[in-house]
């Protein structure tokens, strides 16, 4: 017997938000009803703010509860909060899910992430039972749950997954007839090869080299950013990975990306020289 929060109880026993909305400005869906488990998301948007939410769910109490308190999550917020959410957040927020119910999660991020790629279009011609196929681009791995390599991806991505029963956890995939798990190692493997070869990547620059490319990024990328408002940064010192710089004015690529002037740098710097940099801003 699995054992579960009293939040994901409550959530099964007296589900919010279920039903549908009317003329909704985004309709997600995920899951399909021949794997056992569908979700269907309806979004209500005005001035870029979820002001309801609603879902139909067929599937186990893992899956009403992972879609009620998704729809409490989302309502209130801006859009661009909402595509912030992961499965992770869902499960969280439900005070933890079994490993084996972790799919559950992973199905409301799924709709969710379709509804908002959606957004905009009038879907309401679809049923419940009308699910989607999935796009043609995307390849099959697990043809008994209709799971994709790029549902399989992001779930390593977002979950940190390292085995094939962690993926079929989370995914359901290479669950049933299992022909697919030599595929799913090859993901797993793929996925955290490539990984390990960045980590070489960035090991490879010297503390010399590392502390001119620092220079340089500040130099030739950040500065002209940052003036085309008027503000400015200076290097203080670099202590390892610690970059100490001073920073003024305002940036309208940070604004753009809802980043503050310090997080603008930092991210900047650790996409370009090493993911493990930390800015210090001091006055």
């Amino acid at each position: 017997m699995w054992d579960y929060s009293e939040k994901v109880i409550d959530h099964y026993r007296n589900p919010r938000n279920v039903g549908k909305i009317d003329n909704a400005d985004a309709i997600g869906q995920a899951g399909s009803l021949a794997c056992g488990d569908s979700l269907k998301i309806y979004l209500k948007i005005e001035n870029n703010i979820v002001t309801d939410a609603k879902f139909q769910t067929f599937g186990c109490g893992s899956a009403v509860a992972s879609s009620s308190i998704l729809t409490e999550m989302i309502i209130g917020k801006t859009v661009d909060e909402v595509r912030k959410i992961t499965n992770k957040d869902i499960a969280d927020q439900l005070g933890g899910l079994p490993p084996e119910k972790m799919h559950c999660s992973v199905m409301g991020y799924e709709a969710l992430e379709d509804a908002l790629k959606n957004y905009g279009e009038m879907q309401d011609y679809l049923d419940l039972d009308e699910l989607r196929e999935p796009e043609k681009t995307e390849k099959i791995v697990c043809n008994c749950f209709g799971v994709t390599e790029n549902m399989i991806w992001d779930a390593i991505k977002q979950n940190g997954l390292k085995t094939v029963e962690e993926i079929t956890n989370y995914t359901k995939a290479g669950g049933a007839c299992g022909k697919c798990r030599n595929i799913i190692q090859d993901i797993i493997d793929t996925y955290y090869h490539k990984e390990k070869k960045e980590e070489e990547k960035v090991s490879t620059l010297s503390p010399a080299q590392k502390i001119l490319k620092i220079n340089s990024i500040i130099e030739n990328q950040i500065s002209p950013e940052l003036r085309k408002d008027g503000g400015d940064i200076t290097l203080i010192d670099i202590d390892g990975n610690k970059v100490i710089v001073k920073l003024r004015g305002k940036c309208s690529g940070c604004k753009n990306s809802n980043l503050t002037l310090k997080a603008f740098v930092e991210t900047t710097l650790k996409e370009a020289v090493d993911p493990h940099i930390e800015v210090i801003e001091v006055e």
